[in-house]
């Protein structure tokens, strides 16, 4: 086994390809010996699930975009090899932000100052709650894992309060739908689908993102920092300062999300909004190697495989628990070609010259050279001649 040398991105995603064709047949197998049903058909039933009505792709484009946005906001802070695991509570606190702006103004601005008023809330509110964690690793070097993922209940629980405060009607423990009369601080229906303006703003970001990362002096100086920071206090960057502010845009991104999530698709605030994607994103960003091109089809990949498998469990009355065996199949060979990605295997034939399992080695000899055994022998009996004369 050796490490590969970089291989082009066709090359990468080749290998990917027949990972999921291999994970394709092993489901098919299981699928085959455990529910005696067609696999084709399986197969058939989760494209349809995902892409079988112009409803369902529009969902589908809308959940795409939702867990796209999540994973471009943890990207700078995984390049920085600041393993960010916030996302959730960051999301939490600029849905928090989005909703109190709503509720509190919704009668008192129109929609076109109400709108920006909860865009800068919901990214401000993202961007303090991740500042912190940023804070304490340039002050103190702590845990920035355990830190950010203690941030999450913290954000849940702070949710959670002015759900009840907020509660419609009192006693009921939800929100309810937000504005629901006036719709206000709604984001606009864009040819005649709610869902568009979604889309097109996680495509305009992931585009921003792409650029940023890959030629602006910020992008470099976060790859330089997650190399080496000893190299980038070397060079001159600021290393503390590159921290706070990347994790900064990282809630920044985060609470957007927040914002799109509850001004864009449910209008509502619960503790549960984010639906654990913040974590399911740390999967796609990876599986794209923080490219956040890449990120479009493992984003994509993991929610047709989310909502296929749901939709097998409804068409032929399995458990959801099988869906997601298959779903959990795929992932594995996805994963587990990486491996092959970054390394290669060699297999020895049989005319293989090395060390043998003695250690000893099995190298042919020079010409006219004797064999070590050979050549203490003629000394031995030249010895015994020499004596013998004397």
């Amino acid at each position: 086994m050796s490490k590969r040398k970089a291989l082009t991105w066709y090359q990468a995603w080749g290998i990917r390809l027949i990972a999921i064709v291999a994970a394709l047949i092993v489901c098919a197998v299981i699928t085959s010996i455990t529910t005696g049903l067609n696999p084709l058909e399986v197969y058939a039933t989760m494209f349809s699930g995902a892409f079988g009505t112009k409803r369902r792709i529009w969902i589908l484009g809308k959940e795409v975009a939702i867990l796209l946005c999540i994973s471009l906001a943890l990207t700078p802070a995984f390049r920085m090899r600041f393993w960010n695991l916030g996302g959730e509570g960051q999301i939490l606190m600029g849905a928090l932000g989005t909703a109190a702006c709503m509720i509190v103004m919704g009668d008192t601005l129109p929609n076109a100052v109400l709108i920006p008023v909860c865009i800068i809330a919901a990214v401000c509110f993202g961007a303090v709650w991740a500042l912190i964690p940023a804070l304490c690793k340039a002050r103190w070097n702590t845990n920035e894992t355990l830190f950010t993922l203690m941030m999450n209940y913290v954000a849940t629980q702070l949710v959670a309060y002015f759900v009840i405060v907020w509660e419609v009607p009192k006693g009921s423990g939800k929100i309810g739908i937000i504005n629901q009369s006036t719709e206000a601080g709604w984001l606009p229906v864009i040819a005649g689908n709610r869902y568009l303006l979604n889309i097109l703003c996680v495509a305009l970001l992931t585009i921003a993102m792409y650029i940023y990362l890959t030629y602006s002096k910020h992008g470099y100086e976060i790859s330089v920092v997650g190399e080496s920071v000893a190299t980038a206090r070397y060079v001159g960057i600021k290393v503390g300062w590159t921290i706070i502010r990347t994790l900064m845009l990282s809630g920044a991104i985060c609470g957007f999300t927040g914002y799109l999530l509850v001004a864009g698709t449910d209008h509502t605030l619960t503790t549960t909004l984010a639906g654990g994607q913040g974590f399911t994103a740390v999967m796609v960003a990876w599986l794209a190697k923080f490219n956040p091109l890449g990120m479009v089809l493992s984003a994509l990949l993991l929610i047709f495989l989310g909502r296929g498998a749901g939709e097998i469990a409804t068409a032929f009355t399995l458990n959801q628990s099988f869906g997601d065996i298959l779903t959990g199949i795929i992932l594995f060979f996805i994963i587990a070609s990486e491996f092959f990605i970054n390394y290669q295997l060699h297999f020895r034939g049989h005319g293989h010259t090395g060390a043998d399992k003695d250690g000893s080695s099995s190298a042919p000899l020079a010409s006219g050279t004797a064999p070590a055994g050979e050549t203490d022998s003629v000394n031995s009996k030249e010895k015994r001649e020499d004596q013998a004369n004397v």
